[in-house]
């Protein structure tokens, strides 16, 4: 059996910690996993890191490198599949699915199980005895998807409804699926989670590849077309492709779905609802996480990220503290969270998209201040790695270490720089930062000019790629 783990979204339900240059599932939000290795460490129990794919964009390749390296050395990079575009799960597991054909060496008859990456499943161990019943079923020319049953009235998640009629299998638990619902509004989800044949859509599938090239030919002829290529051919051609889900590409149209229900826990962290509900509670019922003081308080969760958040007299509130933003909202409002993004979208708030703290392939840097004609940075660079040779058209630099030592190139001229030491870059000089030792190299960054935007880079070299 292989995988293909969807890897490349850029939720913006658990705002403002996640957000579009670090999404919810590279967060470690329930332990010192993220979500993603905890879906591919689940995955290693029955699948070995070279049949496991993860399709992601440009953007997430290196955290999504780091994360799995961070789990298995040798888990192979070519086996990170970039997306040119955002355009859905069909696509993207159509791309994957060719992957495996033209690269893994698969056939037809091989079993595919896709998942999302940002899910919490447990017990492992009896979620991955599920998976193996759902692979001799996906043998049997079904497509199987599991479906969760649900215990509170959820407009968040789509459903599927199943035949009223028993498993289709003797010993198994299978049904066949009478359609997938779109997600409902609350009166509608009351009245499922007291139906007995509706589920919550976890977006988990299982499949053989025939099965869903087949289905794919029958209802998805545009992404069928493209499919016919070479995977190359096929990822350079990704952007002709529609944009649409898996589910209304094909599994709402095909007859050969059948769902298996997973009673097991099962959480999509898809709201701070859903946060609140996964973490362990004090006495008056609060989720209490970072610098928190909590009076009278009850029912709520409170994030400090790192200001001292104190609280009095609330019961069911959510709040979240970051380094530039602070939600607060009541328990059963949190899929507003998007609307509150859509906003700051609409209004070119930053922190719509970024963090204070921004992931690069080579370490991280933090704004500290910025302002009209300056910012200030701390950036770490980890050991043995470098930013690219580049310049700036609009602002010079000034560095200083902090802590660590610095190879530092500025135009024709290279030195080391110590603790306490500094060094001037003019504006559109060639300069780059290198960490040739062991430990992590801290410096300051003081720019000053007319523009100070992170697209003020012209990258001459870079060892990454960009």
């Amino acid at each position: 059996m292989k995988a293909i783990v969807l890897a490349g979204g850029s939720g913006t339900r658990l705002w403002p910690l996640s957000r579009k240059n670090y999404p919810k599932q590279f967060l470690k939000l329930n332990n010192d996993k993220s979500l993603l290795q905890q879906t591919v460490e689940r995955l290693f129990r029955v699948i070995s890191p070279e049949n496991i794919v993860v399709m992601t964009n440009s953007e997430y390749k290196f955290h999504v490198l780091s994360d799995l390296r961070s789990l298995s050395a040798s888990f192979p990079e070519c086996n990170i599949i970039l997306e040119q575009a955002s355009k859905n799960t069909a696509p993207a597991i159509a791309l994957g699915t060719k992957y495996c054909l033209d690269k893994l060496g698969c056939d037809e008859e091989d079993v595919i199980f896709v998942s999302p990456s940002d899910h919490i499943i447990k017990p492992a161990g009896k979620f991955i005895k599920c998976l193996k019943q759902a692979e001799e079923m996906a043998k049997k020319a079904h497509i199987v998807t599991f479906g969760i049953k649900p215990y509170r009235p959820e407009t968040g998640y789509g459903y599927i409804k199943t035949s009223k009629s028993k498993s289709i299998q003797a010993d198994k638990p299978f049904y066949k699926v009478e359609k997938f619902v779109e997600k409902p509004d609350i009166k509608t989800a009351k009245r499922y989670v007291n139906v007995d044949n509706y589920y919550w859509n976890s977006g988990m599938f299982a499949f053989t590849i025939g099965t869903i090239m087949s289905e794919f030919k029958k209802y998805a002829p545009k992404i069928t077309k493209i499919s016919s290529l070479s995977f190359d051919e096929m990822a350079a051609s990704f952007n002709q492709m529609p944009e649409v889900s898996i589910d209304h590409a094909v599994m709402e149209k095909s007859d050969k779905v059948v769902m298996m229900p997973l009673n097991l826990y099962w959480n999509d962290i898809g709201s701070w609802d859903s946060f609140y509900d996964v973490l362990e509670k004090d006495n008056m019922r609060n989720v209490r996480k970072g610098d928190v003081v909590a009076i009278d308080t009850k029912d709520s969760l409170i994030i400090s990220n790192k200001r001292l958040v104190s609280t009095i007299g609330l019961e069911g509130y959510l709040i979240v503290e970051t380094d530039d933003a602070v939600l607060i909202t009541k328990k059963g409002e949190t899929q507003k969270v998007r609307d509150i993004v859509s906003k700051l979208k609409e209004e070119n708030r930053k922190e719509a998209d970024e963090h204070v703290t921004t992931y690069r392939p080579w370490g991280i840097y933090t704004v500290l201040e910025e302002g009209p004609g300056y910012k200030i940075k701390r950036i770490i660079i980890s050991p043995k790695e470098k930013i690219s040779l580049q310049k700036h058209n609009h602002r010079s630099e000034h560095w200083v270490v902090v802590g660590g030592v610095a190879k530092i190139k500025i135009a024709d001229k290279e030195t080391w720089i110590r603790e306490n030491e500094s060094a001037f870059v003019p504006k559109s000089t060639l300069h780059r930062l290198e960490n040739a030792g062991k430990l992590p190299l801290e410096i300051i960054e003081v720019q000053n000019g007319e523009y100070v935007g992170e697209d003020d880079i012209v990258r001459v070299e870079d060892k990454y790629g960009r």
